[in-house]
């Protein structure tokens, strides 16, 4: 296209806005009319020349045939596209035939709006433009805007035309139309920056991005293609996919149709996704409205391409009950299956937290891949993301989950980190993930890093949080970076792209407890046996009524008499209580169940006497032996409260036994396959050997003391355990069941050079240098010499 002819037509549409709307509109809102206006009159002029053919459809339908429902397809067939009008009217014979009558002139614009095709009406109800007319009819610019959409000095359709003087105005093709809106959506945007990054990823991510997609098919590309957004905003990232490869002058070549597909929330920005489809000839049925996250609109379809920009930081909390029931996944795009440390396969969650569902709409992508078996290409996929991606979650987590389930598929081809500031709403670093299930044969098990965080032009003016952009250069740049799977260096001048290869198995890691033996000491003691009198869960309120109402408190009539005067306590002091605990504060048998205990813990605390216990082996034993010899029926959750209220850690005392195990033959070597460790070993996973031949003790853990350590996968855990921990902390050992696999990516890691600090020297001479410029500057303004400011001469 003329690119003299498209700034003509911008310029002219763009200032449609000043001349007009000036005086009606806040300089943010001209998009409300200028762009739905756009849409209008391009429909418009594409069907005048077959209006009375769709007239005499329409007449035949409704009279001859009678009926009640229009035929769509033969009214698209008349029409020649994929919508039509069946009003009498035409934007060029409403403003021709137009009076100073505002309501006539409104009657006859809702009229010619009401004539549209379903899918039309669709847009013009997303755009609010009925409203947008009646306010300008009220302030009287209605037919100013018209006769400017409709002047003869501007050409919105397919054909070349003369304007009024004489000159050619060139036809404006699907294509350039689609160039045209962009442009204006693009300018909108800037205009209203601080939104702008919502729906509006830069012109030259999006070129990148293409690259990144397209250009290691060059030449295999399938006859057929199909382009799939989740969130599609205003269809930037498709229709520049389209322009890229049916570029005539391009160098990736669609040898067939393209079929584009997109899904957006935004009404306003699927207005304009699914005008910019029916502006440029594509079919705006495969653009839908509504959460790609709630509604899986596309089920069924599998896609040769996906390019994405999904929101970041937003919360999908709104949408959980559509994913989830309770904590169970329900919708099997958000679940996986991956094995467990012993290789077993279980399906897991693949939902991030609430807070943000970027990688919900990577998990989207990924399951509208083709599968090989049906498609030999495959499918890539190339999506924005912000850090938390890399990294937010621990091994086991929803987001851990996914990168694993992504990297171990080796689905993975590259990460690409974008310069700060790139975006119009964010300063933040983004990135580029590039999937594809069809790796070149040098890519698979492997993933490419590339730091292009360096490389960038700054912008003159900023727009928004937008100071910088990629050059043509730049794109190049990283392209082949990418496509050579290239490993380079960033020069001393920290200018340029770093890019390193990584093995798949580099991003892993186990995540493995370490415990360490509980230790107690215990006594008896009425002070310790106190607290047993209250629910752990309800203790402040329990005190309270206690010591209000002593032990009238255990009488169901008391606690019926004051439950008004407790929960008001609770409310004052800012207690909330569920309506489980609600029920078991204002519960006899709640009550009853405590003075039990205390009462139990009593009658040990007389037989068992107050001496303290450094080994609460035998102090348990003690208090078993006693609640048989009282006949005391305690269950396990009783008898442990009483045990947790009267003992405490103490590093000097004897650790707490578990359980004793017999370990031999068949038992013993399937524990030592299971552990992959020697006999002697075992002591390192809590078996410890008595005196006794095939007896082990294993001893009750301290959850305060225990840590967990990451251990890299293509690492052992117990090298690791021997090496880094057992040294210093000789009586831990290895928890194996706990162990979990994460993966995680860290740029900082891989690509953080350290700067030696600069010296005191260097910098005391740069302080003394700015300190002379600012006195030579002052003394300048003043006139005066120098020592006469300073009252030092200086050398």
């Amino acid at each position: 296209m003329n690119h003299a002819v498209h700034n003509k037509l911008v310029s002219f549409i763009w200032s449609i806005a000043d001349d007009c709307l000036r005086d009606v509109y806040v300089r943010g809102k001209y998009r409300d009319v200028i762009l739905p206006m756009v849409v209008l009159r391009r429909l418009d002029t594409l069907l005048e020349p077959t209006k009375e053919k769709v007239l005499k459809e329409f007449q035949f339908q409704q009279f001859e045939l009678g009926l009640t429902e229009l035929d769509d397809n033969g009214l698209q067939d008349a029409s020649g596209y994929v919508f039509y009008n069946t009003s009498k009217w035409t934007l060029s014979q409403i403003a021709k035939t137009a009076t100073n009558n505002q309501q006539i002139l409104l009657a006859n614009m809702e009229e010619y709006l009401n004539g549209y095709s379903a899918n039309v009406k669709e847009i013009i109800k997303c755009f609010k433009l009925k409203a947008q007319i009646r306010h300008m009819a009220a302030k009287d610019v209605l037919l100013d805007v018209l006769e400017k959409f409709t002047s003869p000095y501007i050409n919105l359709t397919p054909n070349d035309v003369e304007d009024p003087d004489g000159y050619r105005l060139p036809g404006l093709s699907n294509l350039g139309m689609g160039y045209v809106f962009e442009e204006l959506i693009r300018k909108f945007n800037e205009e209203n920056n601080e939104e702008a990054g919502e729906h509006f990823t830069p012109r030259e991510v999006i070129e990148l991005m293409t690259h990144l997609v397209f250009d290691p098919v060059n030449g295999k590309l399938p006859p057929v293609m199909t382009i799939y957004d989740p969130a599609c905003g205003s269809g930037g990232m498709l229709t520049e996919s389209q322009n890229f490869i049916t570029d005539p002058e391009g160098a990736i070549k669609a040898t067939g149709d393209v079929y584009l597909y997109g899904k957006e929330i935004n009404d306003e920005t699927y207005a304009i996704c699914k005008s910019d489809m029916m502006i440029k000839g594509n079919n705006p049925a495969n653009i839908k409205s509504g959460s790609t996250l709630s509604t899986d609109e596309f089920a069924g379809t599998r896609f040769d391409f996906m390019l994405s920009n999904p929101p970041y930081g937003k919360s999908w909390a709104s949408e959980q009950k559509f994913i989830k029931d309770g904590s169970d996944v329900i919708d099997p795009r958000f679940q996986v299956k991956l094995k467990d440390y012993w290789g077993n396969e279980e399906t897991v969650d693949a939902t991030p937290r609430s807070s943000d569902g970027q990688l919900l709409f990577l998990m989207e992508m990924v399951s509208k891949m083709k599968g090989l078996a049906n498609s030999p290409g495959g499918s890539r996929v190339a999506s924005i993301h912000n850090g938390s991606s890399l990294f937010t979650g621990d091994a086991g987590s929803g987001e851990s989950n996914i990168r694993r389930h992504i990297i171990e598929n080796d689905l993975l081809e590259a990460i690409i980190q974008l310069p700060n500031n790139l975006f119009y709403n964010t300063g933040i670093t983004t990135y580029i993930w590039l999937l594809s299930n069809n790796k070149a044969e040098a890519r698979k098990g492997k993933v490419q890093l590339i730091d292009a965080g360096q490389l960038y032009r700054k912008l003159r003016k900023n727009l928004g949080n937008k100071n910088c952009e990629f050059s043509p250069e730049h794109i190049q740049q990283i392209t082949d970076c990418y496509l050579q799977l290239a490993s380079q260096e960033r020069g001393a001048d920290e200018e340029g792209i770093a890019a390193q290869v990584f093995d798949n198995s580099d991003f892993g890691y186990y995540k493995v407890n370490i415990e360490r033996p509980d230790r107690r000491k215990a006594q008896f003691t009425a002070e310790r046996i106190a607290p047993l009198r209250f629910d752990k869960a309800l203790r402040e309120p329990m005190q309270w009524a206690y010591g209000q109402y002593g032990d009238a408190i255990y009488e169901k009539a008391t606690l019926k008499q004051h439950e008004k005067a407790i929960l008001a306590w609770c409310e004052e002091n800012e207690i909330s209580l569920n309506a489980k605990n609600r029920k078991k504060l204002l519960s006899v048998d709640t009550w009853q169940k405590q003075l039990n205990l205390v009462e139990a813990a009593t009658t040990l605390m007389q037989a068992i006497g107050e001496a303290e216990y450094d080994d609460f082996n035998a102090f348990k034993a003690q208090v078993d032996a006693e609640l048989k010899a009282q006949k005391i029926k305690l269950g396990a959750a009783e008898k442990s409260a009483i045990l947790n209220a009267v003992s405490w850690y103490d590093e000097n005392a004897a650790k707490v036994i578990k359980k004793v195990v017999k370990l031999t033959g068949d038992k013993l070597d399937e524990l030592l396959h299971r552990l992959d460790c020697e006999e002697s070993q075992l002591a390192d996973f809590g078996f410890y050997k008595t005196d006794k031949k095939g007896e082990y003790l294993t001893y009750e853990t301290n959850s305060d003391l225990r840590d967990s350590e990451s251990v890299p996968l293509k690492d052992n855990i117990h090298r690791y355990f021997l090496a880094e921990v057992k040294p210093h902390v000789s009586e831990a050992w290895i928890n194996l069941d706990s162990t979990k696999i994460g993966y995680e990516i860290s740029f900082n890691k891989y690509f953080y050079r350290h700067k030696p600090l600069r010296s005191m020297e260097a910098v005391a001479k740069d302080i003394i240098a700015l300190e002379q410029q600012a006195e030579g500057l002052i003394a300048e303004i003043l006139g005066v010499e120098v020592e006469d400011v300073t009252g030092v001469e200086h050398a």
